[in-house]
């Protein structure tokens, strides 16, 4: 059993089915005994745990919504969202992992792909015998994907991709990378398999976010893919932006472990630290800064049980995902922050996970949509006025 209880104060245990309890309580136990061990070690290393992919393929952590044809666990979406929510109490590197491989690989795979494309590669991905990256971000094209400048032109037999992506967790130890290049003016996705001649992943290095994670460039010259290896059923920026919307929901639900591992160590610490001959928990101003974390983490639960059911149900929209993943990466952090003043000094070291989570956190704002692109997406929604540039 796990030694984490979680933060029920609203008892929203009761939201949850039988079946989406047990998910969460083995990935629980999964990250208390192969993720806590370990990752502070690899955080201030700068490695990626890639021991961890064969284990969490055996949990099924990989592509978990899919169907069970392709080797995968045929999940509802908030089982799906209480494993991101585990994961990432470990660490936003091993919840990128598999948001990616999950979100941004195999769903697009299984979304746009054919029959012979998803026969060949869900199966391999579900494994983690197979990994895989999702290459839209440019260099000088982050929240305007629209402009991105990377080509595809069409040859016998295939096509020619020329440009350069940037940001692409997972890149350098991917398999197959599903890049996102403009077809004659559209938007189209491609598979671009490791060790096709023109293509290269360095690691991106010098991070003090996200280290547990690889982080890369792609680099495309007069790289040739066959024709088989277009998505057929991409066209247009909407269907990396399908993409994306996997990837956020994942991570409103990832962001809420976090919150929850600060809140919870916050929580301990303030109890057991005595200043002026009592605990800290004893003074007011400690309280009220528990008071806000437990009131944030409980809003934030219920928003994502709620999106995961309308998300079941086939009705989730995609402003309603931008609300659940800006909302809690703010709180999150914002409580992460006030953890580490609970903490006091002790805030800053190893021996507690809040400084990690809270410098993870800053790239889990910016990423898959920044936290003021959120804004004004929802804010287009509210009002029928579109603020974009």
């Amino acid at each position: 059993m796990s030694s984490f209880q979680g933060v029920d104060y609203y008892n929203s245990e009761i939201l949850l089915a039988e079946d989406e309890r047990l998910v969460r309580n083995t990935v629980r136990e999964f990250v208390d005994d192969n993720v806590l061990p370990i990752i502070e070690k690899h955080y201030e290393e700068g490695t990626f745990p890639v021991d961890l992919v064969p284990k969490m393929a055996e949990l099924g952590l990989f592509g978990a919504t899919l169907p069970a044809r392709y080797g995968c666990a045929g999940l509802n979406n908030v089982a799906y969202g209480l494993m991101m929510q585990e994961l990432e109490r470990g660490d936003s590197g091993v919840r990128s992992f598999a948001s990616v491989q999950s979100g941004l690989v195999m769903y697009p795979i299984y979304t746009f792909g054919t029959e012979e494309q998803k026969d060949h590669w869900l199966p391999k991905l579900a494994s983690g015998k197979a990994i895989g990256c999702f290459g839209l971000t440019e260099p000088d094209y982050g929240s305007n994907p629209a402009g991105m400048i990377t080509r595809a032109e069409r040859r016998t037999g295939g096509y020619v991709l020329n440009g350069a992506k940037m940001w692409i967790t997972n890149g350098t130890i991917a398999d197959v990378a599903v890049v996102w290049a403009k077809l004659d003016g559209e938007i189209k996705g491609f598979l671009v398999e490791r060790g096709t001649p023109g293509f290269t992943a360095p690691e991106m290095k010098g991070k003090h976010s996200l280290r547990a994670s690889v982080t890369s460039e792609l680099v495309l010259q007069d790289c040739v893919i066959p024709q088989a290896n277009i998505l057929p059923g991409t066209g247009g920026l909407k269907s990396p932006l399908m993409c994306l919307s996997q990837a956020r929901y994942g991570i409103a639900w990832g962001a809420l472990g976090t919150a929850m591992a600060c809140y919870d160590t916050a929580l301990n610490y303030a109890k057991s630290r005595i200043q002026f001959e009592k605990p800290i928990a004893a003074f007011q101003m400690t309280q009220e800064k528990l008071v806000y974390m437990v009131t944030e983490i409980t809003k934030a639960q219920l928003l994502c049980v709620q999106l995961g059911r309308l998300k079941d149900q086939g009705v989730a929209r995609f402003t309603q995902i931008s609300l659940a993943k800006r909302n809690n990466v703010y709180q999150a952090l914002e409580i992460a922050r006030m953890a580490r003043e609970i903490l006091g000094a002790n805030g800053i070291l190893n021996e507690y996970p809040v400084m990690r989570h809270m410098a993870n956190l800053e790239s889990v704002k910016t990423y898959e949509g920044t936290h003021e692109m959120h804004t004004l997406i929802v804010g287009e929604d509210i009002t029928g006025i579109a603020a974009f540039a």
